[in-house]
């Protein structure tokens, strides 16, 4: 272990290389630099308004980026903070003296109450211009208004609760008419449905809010002097409209619960924090006489909301008789409050003042803070100039407040994208849980630093945790990189034989049997996982050296499952005798090749559940391949189990329809040594043609022959076509056999007769039988009584073959007398044919002297023409100039010969001094040679009428026009 521990640290300290000189730098161990480089924004950065007011600030209220600012005594602006170079100035129009005593702005910037010193109300609509009197409010000094976040829109308050300075809290509703400026009365209601007192009487409502809880519960919060009261009901879903009377009117006879504190501001006021995804707010912060109770809201408790309560009492530089706190507002982390000349910034997870901006006196008195919910802007007031604060990186050093709390999953939540602060928590809180004795916490959180491994590895060894140590290792090989293999590898085989050492002192404690199987468990799992996969398979020969110096074969056989080394656990499985484990694997996994390393071995011992498992596999295997296994099984084993190999060849015959000549040959070979029937119907239902049979027909002849199987030889000669050889084999066997042989050349009588004489002398000469040689000449109608007379002994009488003479006689008769008929017909179809000749060269017909060529409508009988039996009438020229297109190339050209021909005979000779026989006799030559080339002509040209005839019937797919000269016709017709 220790040898690992010191190649992990070289590799780690080779892979951080460079690093390491800056580990030192403000974090002692750590690859990160604590270092600013640059120096950092205040989180409270003040910012001054270019803005010079014409008349002294009254009153400044901002929501939702619309700022509203009452000037002097009459004059109020309104500035949309997104256009800010375009204020709006509204006159109040008041004549007397009153003046603005408070303003009010809800949450969306579209209602504004300006409460007036003379117990006057006014109201003012973001898209108007003019202000309105609420008549009904007149009367009460307005302190403060609890506007409805729920129900309300830019035209409409919904119910509202209005709190006065004689401590009673009315509920109101202030709506824009649509169809006009105003209704009659923007006021909808005024009415009364609560008082707040405090112990000398009624105290004037200092803060008011509205809050909607779970299950339609509200929560109204209502403050006093020294007193913060809570009103909670239910208000039925559907009736919200109706207002927050029936919460109001549980509470008529007893009072609410409320927090009371002795000391007295004079007057209190209270702020929330609501975080920008959330529509609730989630902490609140009360400012009163004795300091600022300041908390988080539970919306889940049934009484009070408010929880985690705490109270952050003035320090001594806070005197509530001479510079007592204006105005409260909480952020996230802190709250601000508001002196006469400064702000201070207090921290609410440690109550510490981080921050505090003093203010110049030229600018004067501070009037008011207020900030703007939406947006999370403060706004500081006085009666000449207005700051504003903006909130930057808030959350920076409140991961070190909580790590300082040990609160560390909250210190890693506000550090999660500062990784040098969280390193700094993390190892924090792994101190923390290993001092505490918690140490596979620490275990986990140190997995996750940038301190040296050896240093906690080493750390956890002297404390004797081991399997804190495995938790450490573990997750730091879970964040390692793909690329710190080395690290990797030392720490999987590391893990690995912590695991055996721990799984090895398990096994052997009978009381530790649960953990022995969860940490077995574990093992697997590690084993298993995905991430160290190519670890494990790179490295797979340390780890089953391990696994085999433990003695852990049931571990070794599953890692190998894992790694898929399935041929390691099929030879585990065989060399313990485990046959069908070993087969199971085989089936489970289906890899061809190892069923044909190992199928040798395991059909010596379970034949019949391998030949199963060969068939499952059907043709992933090939047979070929089994061949080798089946014939040292087969060469050792009884006929019984031989036939579980002849089982799986007839598989792959049969079923699988294999072509394979080794596997037919084989299938052969072991039909002839145990089943000789299944031999023969083998050969028959592969057929005899040669070309369509898969085994090897010299092997087969061979083999048929070697184990006396004739038939099977027979059948295999006749497959060869060797019929001599077929015959002679089949006349030991049976005769009826070599008359089946005999007949199969059936396109050779030659043969045939000769097969059929070879069994004629077999069964004169060797059965001596006499009527069965009879019997073969009516077999065979070409075989005759003289063919077999030679065979007969010279002693066998007559009387023995007088029929079969007799018969021979008989059919020589009615041979002779078939010629003789025959004979006859065809003297006279010749007779016939003559007078057929006869009659046609004394045809005729008669053609009128009107008659007209068919192709040319011209009389008849001025040319030579021709005359068809269909009626039809032709010239000489015409014919030949209708027919000559469509005869062949051939006899085109041996008409052109004729006519040549034609024309030399007709030309008379240039010679006037021939001796008058010479002339007569080239005369005679010339008139008969004339006659046949005429003759000639006519067979070609007048063979069949050209339009009655064959001609006819092959031009109707010709185009009228030739193709080729298409062009030349289109031109012509331009």
């Amino acid at each position: 272990m220790a040898s690992i521990l010191d190649e992990y640290e070289d590799s780690l300290h080779r892979s951080v290389s460079g690093q390491q000189s800056r580990a030192t730098v403000g974090i002692p161990h750590s690859g990160y630099v604590n270092a600013r480089l640059e120096k950092e924004t205040p989180i409270f950065n003040k910012q001054r308004i270019d803005f010079a007011p014409p008349e002294k600030i009254n009153s400044l209220v901002v929501s939702s980026n619309q700022l509203c600012m009452s000037l002097g005594k009459d004059t109020l602006l309104r500035i949309d903070l997104g256009k800010p170079d375009e204020p709006n100035q509204v006159e109040l129009g008041r004549k007397d003296e009153a003046k603005v005593y408070k303003m009010f702005l809800d949450h969306t910037g579209s209602h504004l109450l300006i409460a007036l010193n003379t117990s006057e109300c006014l109201y003012l609509n973001r898209s108007v211009q003019k202000v309105r009197a609420l008549s009904r409010w007149k009367g009460h000094l307005i302190e403060s208004v609890g506007w409805n976040k729920f129900l309300g829109s830019e035209t409409n308050t919904g119910p509202i609760l209005v709190g006065t300075s004689q401590g009673q809290i009315y509920e109101a509703e202030i709506s824009v008419s649509e169809g006009s400026l105003f209704s009659t009365n923007p006021d909808q209601y005024f009415r009364q449905v609560y008082t707040l007192e405090e112990e000398s009487g009624p105290a004037p409502v200092c803060c008011l809010e509205i809050e909607r809880g779970i299950e339609g519960k509200f929560f109204i919060i209502a403050t006093t002097r020294k007193r913060l009261f809570q009103f909670v009901g239910k208000v039925p879903e559907g009736t919200e409209q109706q207002g927050f009377s029936s919460i109001f009117a549980v509470h008529a006879d007893h009072l609410p619960s409320f927090r009371e504190f002795p000391a007295n501001l004079g007057f209190s006021e209270i702020a929330f924090y609501t975080p920008k995804l959330r529509s609730n707010p989630r902490s609140f912060a009360w400012m009163m006489g004795n300091g600022v109770l300041y908390g988080t809201l539970d919306y889940s408790r049934p009484d009070s909301i408010l929880s985690d309560e705490r109270v952050w009492v003035y320090p001594p530089d806070i005197d509530i008789t001479v510079n007592k706190p204006i105005s409260i507002v909480l952020t996230q982390f802190h709250f601000l409050l508001l002196l006469p000349d400064r702000v201070k910034a207090v921290c609410t997870l440690n109550g510490q003042v981080v921050f505090q901006d003093l203010f110049l006196e030229k600018f004067g008195s501070l009037t008011r803070m207020i900030k703007d919910p939406t947006v999370q802007q403060i706004w500081i007031h006085t009666e000449k100039v207005v700051f504003r604060y903006h909130v930057q990186r808030e959350s920076r050093d409140v991961w070190k407040m909580y790590m300082n709390m040990n609160k560390f999953d909250l210190a890693k939540e506000y550090c999660k994208d500062r990784p040098e602060c969280l390193d700094i928590v993390l190892a924090k809180e792994a101190e923390h849980c290993f001092q505490n004795k918690r140490y596979l916490d620490s275990a986990k959180c140190y997995a996750l630093t940038q301190n040296y491994f050896e240093e906690i590895a080493l750390k956890f060894i002297e404390a004797k945790q081991e399997e804190a140590l495995m938790e450490f290792l573990i997750k730091k090989l879970s964040n390692l990189k793909p690329s710190e293999k080395t690290q990797t590898t030392l720490l999987t085989t590391w893990l690995t034989e912590l695991y055996l050492n721990w799984l090895g002192i398990l096994q052997g404690d009978p009381s530790q049997r649960n953990l022995y199987l969860d940490t077995r468990e574990k093992f697997r799992t590690f084993l298993s996982s995905p991430k160290n996969k190519d670890c494990l398979f790179n490295n797979r020969a340390s780890i089953y050296e391990l696994l085999a110096s433990h003695g852990d074969t049931e571990h070794m056989v599953y890692f190998a499952v894992i790694m898929q080394d399935y041929e390691r656990v099929v030879a585990h499985h065989c060399q313990h005798d485990e046959y069908d484990e070993a087969l199971n694997v085989l089936s489970r996994h289906r890899d061809e090749k190892l069923f044909y390393k190992f199928s040798p071995v395991l059909i010596q011992h379970i034949p019949k559940k391998v030949v199963d498992a060969w068939i499952s596999m059907g043709s992933r295997l090939d047979a070929r391949n089994l061949i080798p296994a089946l014939v040292n099984y087969s060469q050792s084993a009884s006929t019984q189990q031989i036939n579980e190999a002849i089982r799986y060849m007839e598989f792959c015959v049969y079923q699988l329809e294999e072509t394979q000549q080794a596997i037919h040959n084989y299938l052969l070979s072991l039909y002839a040594l145990c089943r000789p029937d299944s031999l023969l119907s083998y050969l028959e239902q592969a057929g005899t043609n040669p070309n369509r049979i898969h085994y090897d027909l010299k092997y087969a002849l061979r083999l048929c022959a070697e184990h006396g199987h004739h038939r099977a030889c027979v059948h295999v000669y006749k497959v060869m076509e060797l019929y001599e050889e077929a015959v002679d084999l089949a006349l030991q066997v049976d005769v009826d056999l070599a008359k089946s042989c005999a007949d199969l050349p059936e396109d050779d009588e030659e043969l045939r007769k000769k097969l059929w004489l070879k069994i004629a002398r077999h069964v004169v000469q060797e059965e001596k039988d006499v009527k069965k040689a009879m019997a073969c000449l009516s077999s065979c109608a070409l075989l005759k009584i003289e063919d077999v007379l030679p065979f007969f002994p010279d002693f066998v009488t007559i009387d023995h073959f007088k029929e079969a003479i007799c018969n021979s006689l008989e059919d020589y008769n009615k041979h002779i007398e078939e010629l003789k008929r025959e004979m006859e017909e065809a003297t006279q179809s010749a007779k016939r044919i003559r007078e057929d000749i006869q009659e046609m060269r004394n045809k005729y017909g008669s053609v009128e002297p009107q008659e007209k060529c068919a192709a040319c409508d011209f009389p008849l009988l001025n040319r030579p023409f021709y005359l068809f039996l269909c009626g039809h009438m032709f010239h000489y020229d015409c014919l030949l100039q209708a027919v000559f297109p469509n005869l062949p190339a051939y006899k085109q050209a041996k008409l052109e010969d004729l006519q040549k021909k034609l024309a030399a005979t007709s030309q008379p000779s240039k010679s006037h001094h021939r001796p008058k026989d010479a002339d007569t006799i080239s005369l005679g030559k010339g008139q008969q040679s004339r006659e046949q080339i005429k003759a000639d002509i006519d067979d070609i040209v007048a063979a069949e009428c050209v339009y009655c005839g064959e001609l006819m019937i092959r031009s109707i797919d010709k185009p009228f026009i030739d193709p080729q000269k298409y062009e030349e016709e289109m031109q012509s017709w331009l």
